[in-house]
C-alpha cells in the first residue's frame, strides 16, 4: 500500500511538473506574440535580410513557431538535465541565459534591418526568456 501510495504522489507531481511547463511554453510564445503585435500596432513591420539574401518578414506564424520550438528546446534540455546530474536548476538556468545572449547574434548584429525591427527582434528574445526562465526554474528541483 505505501508503494501504491508513493507511485499516486509521484505521478501527481510528474504531472504537475508537466502541466506547469506546458503553461511556460504557452506563455512565453503568447508574450513573442506579444511583442510582434505591439511592434506592428505602432507602424514597424519587421523585415530582415541576411547578407546575399533577399529580405524576410517576420510575420506572426514566424514568431509563434520560433518562439514555440524555443521554449520546447528550454523544456526538453531542462528535462535531460533533470535525469542526468544532481543539481539541473542552476546548471538549466546558465545555459539559458547563455542561449539568450547567443540569440541576439545572428538576427540582430549580422542582419540588415531598421532600427525599429532591431529593437521588437530584442524585445520578443528577452520576453520568451522573461516568462520561460523564471516559470521552468519553478518547475524543477535545486
Amino acid at each position: 500500500m505505501t508503494t501504491t501510495i508513493q507511485h499516486g504522489r509521484s505521478a501527481s507531481a510528474a504531472s504537475a511538473r508537466r502541466r506547469g511547463r506546458a503553461i511556460a511554453v504557452t506563455a512565453a510564445t503568447a508574450a513573442a506574440s506579444a511583442v510582434w503585435t505591439m511592434a506592428r500596432l505602432t507602424g514597424t513591420t519587421i523585415t530582415v535580410s541576411m547578407p546575399n539574401q533577399a529580405p524576410t518578414a517576420i510575420g506572426l506564424p514566424m514568431v509563434v513557431f520560433t518562439a514555440l520550438v524555443a521554449s520546447l528546446a528550454g523544456w526538453g534540455s531542462l528535462a535531460a538535465l533533470e535525469r542526468l546530474i544532481r543539481r539541473p536548476r542552476a546548471v538549466w538556468t546558465g545555459l539559458a541565459v547563455v542561449a539568450l545572449l547567443a540569440s541576439f547574434g545572428p538576427p540582430l548584429l549580422l542582419a540588415h534591418a531598421s532600427n525599429g525591427t532591431r529593437i521588437a527582434l530584442a524585445l520578443m528574445h528577452i520576453a520568451v526568456a522573461a516568462v520561460l526562465i523564471p516559470a521552468l526554474r519553478r518547475t524543477t528541483r535545486a
